[in-house]
């Protein structure tokens, strides 16, 4: 297994237990908020520095 799909293994857990954690605070709708706003802006910025 090559470093980065252990990688993407370890980032894909970790999202799925901050959504698990966010359940239970009950602050899912302001991390599912924070997620579309955070692609957003990476996907401007992207664009702003190529």
């Amino acid at each position: 297994m090559s470093i980065s799909k252990i990688r993407t293994l370890l980032y894909g857990t970790a999202k799925l237990l901050g959504d698990i954690n966010a359940v239970r605070r009950g602050t899912i709708g302001k991390r599912i908020g924070k997620r579309i706003v955070g692609k957003f802006m990476g996907r401007l910025l992207g664009k702003f520095f190529k």
